[in-house]
């Protein structure tokens, strides 16, 4: 573009991760003034890029120039020696990287519902304080604590642990602690993923808010959620850069979507006729079921009532209790003994194992698939869910795991993925995995929390044909979490809303 100022370009650049190409000879380039958003199918590469531009890829041939970085150096000479590029960006990924307090153990999945545990997490005050750095030169920051703190209406969370928080709080908080930093380039990977619709709303004002601050904004996004201030869109398509444009030329029909088929009916009824589930006549019972964490009043009085073969839709702003109330189910919350709670026909805390629950659920949420150890192969992350275990700890059981490739297959999961670490596969493998995990013992109760994030338009719609398909042909109960109106299955006939720990309303139909 003539005139332009180049703030990034990368050149011809071939980059390779672990055994994997990721890139050939791909050119990219943001000038002064510029806001990208990266779209594409899952897969197609928009995190890969991301991270390539953060250093966190090996590039192997080619060049990428951090032209921001150097024109800080030529404005300040006498920089710290150890002082890079890096300090001049801030990256949000879809997994955070929290540690405790003791920084010696990552956060693991049930510790947020163990009090002794829990107070090892540092809480979103040291968090953020921990994370600000001072303004680069001699200008006050931007984005100062004060600033930052209400922007993202963090003050009633501030005595909050980590460990607590939602997944759309979790969110908010990251990119709060990214801005902290006063960074010349932000990176952000889905940030709209897991927020409800208000929090939606505020983010694309924010972000507005960031680009007018001069940070410049390289985001991977649906293409249907592309922020105001966006100014240009890459297409991406198997890890190539098929089209770039202004925001203003760009619909989101160009990026173009598979033909969804249908599932292998044949194929689903003979895994379901594997291991049909027992009869019972209540699947959760709740009444009265109030849960308090300090002065916090998370559930107040909710009662509820599922049968079985009810398919209920489950939702609420962030915040609303909607995870606490799952945990109660499925039984990873201790406070459920102190509550008058019924699962499957027998009153919690008349002796049964939590295991005894558990075998009876299949689950997903996003805090599992933040939490999941990511060291086991992609077809023993699924076989995983006939024992309950998050990864597999025993000898795999070789017809076990027949079954879990066919689930695998279902879902759309190549083949080839089956015997790849889940660290090495895309972030929308790895949750169809999850999703596999839970379907794969055909459980009395599905409890699906956001299942569709990070999933693109496509697998979204297969998957919810299939998850359509087993309620036709199976007595299977349905919990359904999301933020997204349109991702509803249509299986689904009644929702409860939460409302601030609140039961709000219980319908008999979704009402669009």
């Amino acid at each position: 573009m003539p005139g332009a100022h180049p703030l990034l370009s990368l050149e011809n650049i071939t980059v390779r991760y672990l055994n994997q190409m990721l890139f050939t000879n791909l050119n990219f380039q943001v000038n002064e003034g510029e806001h990208w958003a990266l779209v594409g199918e899952s897969g197609s590469g928009k995190s890969g890029l991301l991270q390539t531009i953060a250093g966190s890829y090996n590039v192997v041939n080619g060049s990428i120039h951090h032209h921001y970085y150097q024109e800080y150096l030529r404005q300040h000479p006498e920089h710290d020696a150890f002082f890079t590029y890096r300090n001049l960006l801030a990256e949000v990924s879809q997994k955070h990287n929290f540690k405790n307090l003791s920084n010696t153990t990552d956060f693991y999945y049930q510790q947020r519902y163990n009090s002794s545990d829990s107070e090892d997490a540092p809480t979103v005050a040291s968090f953020l304080s921990a994370t600000a750095t001072p303004a680069l030169g001699t200008a006050a920051p931007f984005w100062n604590y004060d600033k930052t703190i209400h922007t993202f209406e963090l003050d009633n969370l501030l005595d909050k642990q980590l460990i607590k928080l939602s997944n759309g709080e979790t969110k908010r908080l990251l990119i709060a602690a990214a801005l902290l930093k006063n960074p010349r380039l932000l990176l952000l990977d889905n940030p709209f993923t897991g927020l409800d619709v208000h929090t939606r709303i505020e983010l694309n004002r924010i972000i507005s808010d960031i680009a007018g601050s001069g940070i410049t904004v390289i985001m991977a996004t649906s293409p249907v959620e592309i922020p105001d201030a966006i100014t240009h869109v890459a297409m991406l398509k198997q890890r190539e850069i098929v089209s770039m444009l202004p925001k203003s030329d760009f619909e989101p029909a160009q990026v173009k979507v598979s033909s969804v088929v249908s599932p292998d009916e044949e194929e689903l009824q003979a895994l379901l006729s594997l291991n049909a589930p027992a009869r019972f006549d209540t699947i959760v019972g709740m009444e009265d079921v109030s849960i308090r964490y300090g002065d916090k009043q998370v559930l107040d009085k909710v009662n509820w009532r599922i049968r079985q073969g009810e398919r209920w839709a489950l939702l609420g702003h962030n915040g609303a209790g909607k995870t606490t109330l799952l945990s109660l189910i499925n039984g990873d919350n201790p406070q459920s003994y102190a509550n008058k709670i019924t699962l499957f026909d027998r009153r919690r805390g008349s002796g049964e194992s939590i295991w005894d629950i558990k075998k009876r659920i299949g689950f997903v949420s996003p805090e599992l698939y933040q939490y999941f150890p990511y060291g086991s192969t992609c077809l023993e992350t699924v076989e995983s869910g006939f024992y309950d275990t998050l990864g597999l700890f025993r000898q795999s059981e070789p017809e076990n795991a027949g079954i879990a490739l066919r689930w695998m297959k279902l879902l759309g999961i190549e083949q080839e993925a089956a015997n790849q670490r889940l660290r090495n596969v895309s972030a929308s493998t790895q949750r169809l995995c999850l999703l596999a995990r839970a379907l794969v013992k055909n459980p009395a109760l599905l409890i699906l929390d956001e299942p569709c994030q990070g999933l693109d338009q496509h697998q979204q719609q297969q998957f919810k044909q299939l998850l359509d398909a087993i309620c036709a042909h199976s007595p299977t109960t349905l919990v359904y979490v999301t933020h997204y109106q349109d991702e509803i299955p249509a299986c689904v006939t009644k929702v409860l809303r939460l409302k601030d720990g609140l039961v709000v309303s219980e319908e008999q139909a979704i009402d669009a």
